[in-house]
């Protein structure tokens, strides 16, 4: 049977991942052959623990928590023979929906199954979305909001940021291309979905090796606002103002000091590269 990890982030999604611990290691037991529980408080712990239950040879670590607890689960997981599980308890949880992780009951009876992630030239991975611009200061300043929870947060982020909205000259460079422009943001999409289920990227898929590259090129506030609705469909790409590609490797420089977020996480400020490396993770999920 399977030796487990249950990594609890207890402050995810305002505590709901603290109500959930007792019930979901019940849930573990019975289908592993043993189970350690451990509990962090901050993203140092998390990531600790993490590597820690790794180093110790863990077939299986199960992160009970949000998108940013997952994104720490990962760089332990990367390149290991170790699974990653995820019951969701979190704001977003895009990548417990990207991996089809929706209860405990889907890490308990689903199917491993590899997943590419990219990595960044600083040796950080990610699983989700790499963005830089407007929807990486969206997402600044969703993560200092303590109201709403879910959705509606990156929502409002999204109305607030708008006022300050401008586009700056990016230049992005591929395997195969350079691209010089004047954007509103650039998405690099491992898989579809960022800020709780926005598919920004909503053809990208996590076993093709590529990446797929949303770019919404110099846009007023008034097409931007337009541009909004649509982008919970997806329906965005066919926008004039928006270009898409695909790419096995990307840098991005310029946008005037944006700042790069992956998973939701906070990276760093441009320039920044990232490259495709397929199958790095096992998941498990439906």
């Amino acid at each position: 049977m399977t030796r487990a990890a249950l990594l609890v982030c207890p402050a995810s999604g305002k505590g709901r991942a603290a109500r959930m611990a007792g019930s979901t290691a019940a849930a573990l037991r019975p289908h592993v052959s043993s189970l350690t529980q451990l509990v962090a408080h901050d993203a140092a712990g998390t990531l600790e623990m993490a590597r820690e239950a790794v180093a110790d040879g863990v077939d299986l670590l199960v992160v009970l928590g949000g998108d940013g607890a997952a994104h720490l689960g990962i760089q332990a997981c990367a390149g290991t023979s170790t699974a990653l599980g995820i019951v969701p308890a979190g704001t977003g949880n895009d990548l417990a929906a990207a991996i089809g992780s929706a209860s405990v009951d889907d890490v308990v009876f689903g199917t491993r199954k590899k997943l590419d992630l990219g990595r960044l030239s600083t040796g950080q991975w990610f699983a989700t979305v790499l963005c830089a611009g407007f929807d990486s200061a969206v997402n600044e300043r969703a993560n200092a909001m303590r109201w709403p929870a879910g959705p509606r947060r990156y929502d409002l982020a999204i109305l607030a940021e708008l006022a300050s909205l401008r586009s700056a000259p990016v230049l992005i460079t591929t395997e195969m291309d350079t691209f010089s422009l004047d954007a509103t943001l650039v998405a690099v999409g491992n898989t579809p979905n960022y800020g709780g289920g926005i598919p920004v990227c909503p053809t990208a898929d996590a076993s093709d090796g590529l990446f797929d590259v949303t770019v919404v090129e110099h846009a007023s506030r008034s097409m931007l606002v337009r541009m909004l609705p649509t982008l919970r469909t997806g329906a965005h790409t066919s926008h004039p103002s928006v270009r898409t590609f695909r790419a096995r490797e990307v840098s991005l420089s310029g946008g005037n000091g944006w700042i790069a977020y992956a998973d939701g996480e906070r990276q760093e400020a441009l320039p920044v590269s990232v490259r495709t490396v397929p199958g790095a993770l096992t998941v498990v999920g439906r």
